[in-house]
């Protein structure tokens, strides 16, 4: 009896304790793009060591100091997520739309830097069938450049349905759109070192 009415005092939410944010199916999800480009790298490592002279030549001509901007960028961009989020969950709808803004311009950012150094691999003839390093380096980061635009869309979508008042905003949409965002962000960590720095 002390132990329920402590519980209804207390008032617990068994359904944030027992769901992830954005829910059990957008994690089931998000988990399988996670191993699907685990499986992609664990195939460029395995290359790696079957022509290690072709991937360190290969490596050599990326442009290093473009992608540790976009590192940055990314991580700068899901701080400012992460930020949003907070915000929302505090009723602080203000700074939240800023910092949901800030999240969608940073993060638009990155295409365009990325796009620069498509260019620059194009112009030179660094294209898909080059050799099998440019092979993952095209595929890997051309999918997470898709995943990117469609996380950007989504929160897009999500901001525009805040700034209409006339429409009630949910948390748990923000907290799906951050957790898509978030996946962009681990995702760019795991190709960063692999493709630039490892090899």
């Amino acid at each position: 009896m002390e132990l329920t009415s402590r519980i209804q005092q207390n008032e617990i939410n068994y359904k944030a304790i027992s769901s992830p944010p954005g829910g059990i199916l957008l994690w089931i999800l998000i988990l399988l793009e996670v191993f699907t480009f685990g499986l992609a790298l664990a195939g460029l490592i395995y290359y790696r060591f079957q022509e290690p002279e072709l991937f360190a030549q290969s490596t050599a001509v990326l442009n290093k100091t473009l992608g540790s901007i976009n590192t940055i960028v990314l991580l700068s961009s899901g701080f400012f997520m992460a930020v949003a989020v907070h915000y929302f969950k505090k009723q602080n709808v203000k700074n939240g739309i800023y910092s949901m803004f800030a999240t969608i311009l940073i993060g638009s950012s990155f295409l365009v830097i990325k796009w620069f150094e498509y260019e620059e691999k194009l112009e030179v003839g660094l294209g898909l069938d080059e050799n099998m390093f440019f092979t993952f380096y095209w595929l890997l980061t051309g999918f997470h450049f898709i995943h990117v635009i469609v996380g950007l869309v989504i929160l897009s979508l999500i901001l525009l349905k805040i700034t209409n008042k006339q429409k009630p905003y949910k948390i748990e949409d923000i907290e799906a759109g951050g957790a898509f965002w978030h996946m962009c962000d681990l995702i760019w960590l795991l190709l960063f070192p692999a493709l630039y720095l490892i090899f």
